[in-house]
C-alpha cells in the first residue's frame, strides 16, 4: 500500500486520532477471572435524586432469580454492600445504572450505560440501543446534564442504553474483574498526576508484571511504531514550530505510560466481526430481557462505526432472511463505502500498514490526540486542524470538547482498524475473509432507517452517507443533511454534541423512534 511522505504520515496519525471519532482510553489491564463457573450480571444504579449508590446482584438472563426469604435482611445488606461499593461505580459513569453483561466464550464483560425513561413521559413500548464509533465509549453520550443525547432521550419516555463493547470504556475482562475509571487521557498539565493512572491501576500493573515481561516482544513491536511516529514528527514539523519538540516529549511519556498496561493489551485480537456477531447480540438480548418488550425488538442508533454496525446487521439478516430484531434504526454520520467519498479517514490508510508489518496489536490514537490537544486548542494553534475533524468552528463549547477529546477517545484494536479499511477499497466494506460486502444485501432490508448527515463532516462526509443510503428500498429510508450553507455547520460529533443538536437534530430523532416504536405483530417479516 502506497505510503505518503513522512510528513504527511505524521498528520495522517494525528488526523486519524481526532478522527475515527471513534478511539477512547485504552482499559487498565485487570486480572483474568479464576477457573469458577459463576455467571452474574453486575448492576450499579444511582437514583436520579442523587440518592447511595447502590450495588446489586442478579441471576444471569438464562435463569430465573428466587424470591428472597427475607426482604428486610435483603434490605439492610445491600444497605451495607452500598456503603461498600459506594466508590465502586466509577465517576466517569453518569448513568441512573450499570451493568454488565457476558459475552459467551470470551471472557469479556460489556459495560452497559443505561439512562431510565422519565415517569413524566409518554410510555414506550421499545428500549433504545445506542452504539458509538470504534473503540469510543459513552461519555460522548452524555457530557453534561444540558448537553446529553442520552439524557435527552430517556427524558422523551426511551429506557435508554448505551454499550460500550469489548476494548472500550468501562467494559471488562474476566468474570470477577472489579470495574474502574478507565478514562485515563489527561491534559499535560496535570502535575498530581502526571502518569494518569489511578493508584488501584498501578497497583494491577504491577501485580501483571511477570505478564509484561512475558510480552516483551509485543512492547518493542509498540515501542517501534511508537518511535517511528516521534522520528516522524521531528523530521516533518521541524520547521513548523518548537512546540512540536514538546509534542514529542508528551507522546514519549505517554507511550511509556502505554506500554505499562501490556497484560490487557495482548487481548486485544478481535476486529470489527467480533462486535457485529458476538458483543452486539449479547447486549440485544440482555437489553431485551430487562426492558421486557413486547414483540422483542428495540430501537437503535449508531454513530460513526456504531451506525456501520447497525448496517451491517441488516445486510446480514437480509442475506440470511431472518429477522433483526431491530423496530428501527437512526444512523449518525455512518456509511458502509467511503470510496467516492474525499473522507479524511482515508488517512487511516497508511497507519494501518506499519502496525500491520510491525504485528502490532493496538494502535495508541488516543494517547496521540491527548498528547497533541495542547497545541491543537492554545496558541500558536499549531495542530488546530485536528479540530475540524471533530466538530465545526463554534459549535461545541470548549469545557465539553476538551472533556470529549481527553475522555471519549481512545485506543484501537488494529484488526478493527484493517478491516474498516476495505470501507475505502472497491465493493466497500467487507467481512474478515473479504467474501462478503455488507452493502450488497441492504436492498432487503425492511427496517425503517434514518440516516442524518453532517454537511462539513470531514470524517463521513454526506456523499459518503447518500452512498449507502441509495443501497436501501425508497420506502424504508430517509435521509437528512444539517448544516446550513449560510450560517453553522455541522462537523462529525456535532449531530451529538453540537450547541445546536438540542434544538435542531434531536427532535427529527424522537419524531421518528416515537413513529416506530409500535408493537409489530406475530405476521411482521422482521
Amino acid at each position: 500500500m502506497h505510503l505518503l511522505h513522512s510528513a504527511d504520515f505524521l498528520r495522517g496519525a494525528l488526523q486519524a486520532a481526532a478522527t475515527a471519532c471513534c478511539l477512547h482510553p485504552v482499559p487498565p489491564p485487570l486480572p483474568l477471572a479464576d477457573a469458577r463457573t459463576r455467571k452474574t450480571d453486575l448492576v450499579f444504579s444511582q437514583t436520579r435524586a442523587s440518592r447511595p449508590l447502590l450495588f446489586s446482584t442478579h441471576a444471569s438472563s438464562s435463569s430465573a432469580s428466587s424470591p428472597s426469604p427475607s426482604p428486610l435482611r435483603e434490605s439492610l445488606a445491600a444497605a451495607a454492600e452500598s456503603a461498600k461499593n459506594a466508590a465502586t461505580k466509577p465517576e466517569i459513569c453518569t448513568a441512573d445504572e450499570l451493568h454488565y453483561v457476558p459475552v459467551p466464550g470470551t471472557g469479556w464483560k460489556l459495560a452497559l450505560w443505561r439512562y431510565r425513561p422519565s415517569p413524566e413521559a409518554p410510555k414506550r413500548n421499545h428500549p433504545l440501543m445506542i452504539l458509538a464509533g470504534v473503540g469510543a465509549n459513552a461519555v460522548g453520550f452524555d457530557l453534561s446534564p444540558g448537553a446529553s443525547f442520552a439524557r435527552h432521550m430517556s427524558s422523551h419516555g426511551f429506557d435508554t442504553w448505551i454499550v460500550e463493547v469489548r476494548g472500550a470504556g468501562l467494559s471488562i475482562h474476566g468474570l470477577d474483574s472489579e470495574p474502574v475509571n478507565q478514562s485515563t487521557n489527561k491534559s499535560a498539565c496535570d502535575k498530581n498526576n502526571p502518569d494518569g493512572v489511578v493508584p488501584k491501576q498501578q497497583s494491577v500493573m504491577n501485580n501483571g508484571l511477570p505478564e509484561a515481561r512475558q510480552n516483551s516482544a509485543v512492547a518493542a513491536q509498540i515501542r517501534d511504531l511508537s518511535q517511528r511516529l516521534v522520528s516522524i514528527i521531528g523530521e516533518g514539523q521541524r520547521s513548523v514550530s518548537p512546540q512540536m519538540f514538546d509534542l514529542q516529549g508528551r507522546l514519549v511519556a505517554t507511550i511509556e505510560d502505554f506500554q505499562k498496561q501490556l497484560d490487557l493489551i495482548v487481548l486485544y485480537d478481535w476486529d470489527f466481526d467480533n462486535h457485529l456477531e458476538e458483543d452486539v447480540p449479547a447486549a440485544m438480548e440482555y437489553i431485551k430481557n430487562h426492558s421486557k418488550t413486547q414483540d422483542g425488538k428495540l430501537l437503535a442508533i449508531g454513530h460513526s462505526m456504531g451506525g456501520i454496525l447497525l448496517y451491517a446487521m441488516l445486510s446480514r439478516c437480509g442475506f440470511e432472511e431472518r429477522k433483526s430484531g431491530l423496530a428501527g434504526v437512526v444512523t449518525l454520520a455512518s456509511s458502509v463505502d467511503y470510496t467516492s467519498s474525499k473522507s479524511t479517514l482515508k488517512l487511516l490508510l497508511p497507519l494501518a500498514d506499519p502496525a500491520q508489518a510491525l504485528n502490532v496489536p493496538v494502535i495508541p490514537l488516543g494517547a496521540l490526540l491527548a498528547a497533541a490537544y495542547p497545541l491543537a486548542s492554545r496558541p500558536p494553534y499549531v495542530l488546530s486542524w485536528l479540530n475540524a475533524q471533530v466538530s465545526a468552528l463554534d459549535m461545541m463549547h470548549p469545557e465539553l470538547y476538551e472533556k470529549l477529546i481527553l475522555k471519549n477517545f481512545g485506543t484501537i484494536s488494529t484488526k478493527v482498524l484493517l478491516q474498516l479499511t476495505t470501507a475505502f477499497k472497491e465493493g466497500g466494506l467487507r467481512d474478515r475473509g473479504g467474501n462478503f460486502c455488507y452493502k450488497d444485501h441492504l436492498n432487503k432490508c425492511n427496517v425503517p432507517v434514518l440516516a442524518l448527515a453532517a454537511d462539513q463532516d470531514l470524517l463521513c462526509p454526506p456523499e459518503a452517507v447518500y452512498e449507502t443510503v441509495k443501497l436501501f428500498p425508497r420506502h424504508v429510508i430517509s435521509c437528512r443533511v444539517f448544516g446550513k450553507p449560510e450560517g453553522l455547520h455541522y462537523g462529525h460529533y456535532d449531530l451529538v454534541g453540537g450547541r445546536l443538536a438540542v434544538d435542531e437534530v434531536y427532535p427529527g430523532i424522537v419524531e421518528f423512534l416515537s413513529c416506530h416504536d409500535k408493537v409489530s405483530s406475530g405476521d411482521d417479516s422482521d
